[in-house]
């Protein structure tokens, strides 16, 4: 029996978490507030399949999303990709955990690429704290010039913020002329959607940086598992030296104690995000893989 798809509700929230958190890998892309952001661009979609939720995305074509839930029942993995996958359809972010019970099971009858664009990269929050060392020189001293230039002040991010972000984000793609470049367009419009929508989600949290009363920089996180923070969005204003060290390590400090890793998602194959990502010595990653048949 095939799967019944539709399309990424608000109403789906509770049930969804409930299959992550069962989860044993828990990627940026399947979180809910991922999903439910970008679902008018890619055109998600979800199925609710016994022990897992499938996910279909319908734009620019039809491409499946590796399931989420507990892979390691015993479910029928080889069966349900084979009834849903035509020949040579993708299924893409697939983590490396699935990727090896999938190949276990279905030897010789896929082939696999490498997503390195799609892998999450991971780093501990003390580092990004502490920033000691030589590998992370730079960022301390942007990080201090900031704040020996600038008399700031740190908010926790809250519905009374909203506004005020929503008014820096207009700012920041006036800026960088978001309308003039489909990615930021569309990282603009899933900001918009989730800011406008900050009350609906049950694990968010975040963080504003105010300079002379106006927003200079804002972060919004989301509680991924016990243990892991994501990132979702993190917007600095051109014309302050050392903003985007600032917001990221002011927050990282008032989370300390409450998570040990951070999941700061992927670079998606662009040069420029791969190198600023980098240069925060990621600890690890989160490897992801496509298939087909």
């Amino acid at each position: 029996m095939s799967l019944v798809f539709e399309p990424v509700d608000l109403a789906h929230q509770a049930e969804y978490l409930g299959f992550l958190d069962a989860s044993p890998v828990k990627p940026s892309d399947y979180s809910f507030v991922n999903l439910w952001s970008w679902s008018p661009f890619y055109g998600l979609e979800l199925s609710f399949d016994n022990d897992l939720v499938w996910i279909r995305q319908t734009r620019p074509e039809v491409t499946y999303w590796a399931p989420v839930g507990n892979w390691g029942v015993a479910i029928d993995l080889q069966g349900r990709i084979r009834d849903e996958l035509v020949y040579g359809a993708a299924m893409v972010r697939v983590p490396e955990p699935l990727l090896k019970i999938v190949e276990g099971e279905m030897e010789g009858l896929i082939t696999i690429d490498e997503s390195r664009g799609h892998w999450d990269y991971l780093y501990a929050v003390t580092e990004l704290v502490a920033l000691q060392g030589n590998r992370f020189h730079k960022k301390k001293n942007l990080l201090n010039q900031f704040k020996k230039k600038y008399d700031h002040q740190y908010l926790a991010f809250d519905e009374e913020l909203v506004e005020m972000a929503l008014g820096m984000q207009e700012n920041w793609c006036t800026w960088r002329d978001c309308e003039a470049e489909e990615a930021l367009n569309a990282e603009n419009r899933a900001i918009t959607r989730v800011l406008n929508n900050w009350g609906s989600f049950e694990n968010l949290i975040g963080g504003a940086i105010l300079v002379d009363g106006e927003m200079a920089a804002y972060t919004i996180g989301e509680r991924l598992s016990t243990d892991t923070l994501l990132i979702h969005f993190e917007k600095g204003s051109p014309g302050y030296k050392g903003i985007y060290q600032a917001i990221n390590q002011i927050f990282m400090e008032q989370v300390q104690g409450t998570c040990q890793w951070v999941n700061r998602e992927q670079d998606l194959d662009n040069e420029g995000l791969r190198k600023a990502k980098m240069s925060y010595n990621p600890v690890d990653f989160i490897k992801k893989y496509s298939i087909k048949l």
